[in-house]
């Protein structure tokens, strides 16, 4: 599944609508880091692999602008322990 993700910045998500539904992540914003609050996937949407690509692509997207990210919200924690190659862009202080 490919999503097309995109980041509210004024919402503070990265958000992805899949057959009238919205799937996202919310976050705080600070500096160039993103903390990565809490993933939210609609029922309708749930067993289909959405999360796992909103999360992926949220954090492709984050590496593109050069920033980086606190994994605060436990799914995000459980995609990382899945794909361990994109703890690179972890932060390491707290926003």
């Amino acid at each position: 599944m490919s999503l097309q993700v995109q980041n509210d910045e004024a919402r503070h998500k990265f958000y992805a609508v899949v057959d009238g539904h919205e799937a996202h992540i919310q976050y705080d914003h600070s500096g160039d880091v993103y903390n990565l609050k809490h993933t939210f996937v609609p029922e309708e949407l749930r067993g289909h692999g959405v999360a796992e690509e909103l999360v992926r692509t949220s954090l492709d997207q984050i590496k593109a602008q050069g920033a980086k990210f606190l994994p605060t919200c436990p799914f995000v924690q459980a995609f990382l322990k899945r794909h361990p190659e994109y703890r690179e862009g972890m932060a390491h202080h707290h926003v």
